[in-house]
């Protein structure tokens, strides 16, 4: 039921929820100005609540892939409950966790919304709202400065992309089948 329900919620775009995140951030500014609106901290924990959805039923999918006599072994041999996570289930699952890192590093080094709600003060800006200061004026878009700053920011997403490819193909078809 509850994984039902976390597929129900994911079926509404996220930008339905722009409004009740400003609302809650502006709130919390009042009680907890440290973790409001204009922080680093408010926009991290939007984010991580924000990617707790798709990367649960991924997750999901690519662990009941693992096969349980792996674990009955371990655990007839005399390993500990933490032994088997560390040791054995860890590395069977180090696919997802290698694209799950690299799409929550894409999705929060790309976003542009929900940076520019949270943050305004230019000082503050994530690098693509920064970038998109460098269009907004209608009379004096600096083209030529966006481009350069959306290939310079491109390329970590590469870098890391290339660093991983070999884990993206086993991690996203794993869990897809259960068998």
């Amino acid at each position: 039921m509850g994984l039902l329900s976390l597929i129900l919620v994911q079926m509404f775009p996220s930008v339905l929820g722009l409004v009740a995140i400003f609302g809650i951030l502006s709130a919390l500014t009042d009680y907890l100005p440290g973790i409001g609106l204009g922080t680093q901290w408010g926009l991290i924990l939007v984010y991580l609540g924000g990617s707790l959805g798709g990367g649960t039923y991924l997750m999901y999918g690519f662990f009941n892939t693992v096969p349980k006599e792996i674990d009955e072994a371990a655990k007839i041999d005399g390993a500990t409950h933490t032994q088997v996570f560390f040791t054995i289930i860890l590395r069977l699952v180090t696919p997802i966790l290698a694209v799950m890192a690299l799409l929550s590093f894409i999705v929060t080094a790309s976003d542009y919304l929900l940076a520019s709600i949270v943050f305004s003060k230019p000082e503050q800006f994530t690098l693509a709202v920064g970038l998109g200061t460098l269009i907004d004026d209608p009379h004096s878009k600096n083209w030529a400065m966006f481009s350069a700053g959306a290939v310079l920011a491109a390329t970590p997403i590469v870098v890391l992309f290339m660093t991983l490819q070999r884990y993206i193909v086993s991690g996203l078809v794993g869990g897809a089948v259960k068998g």
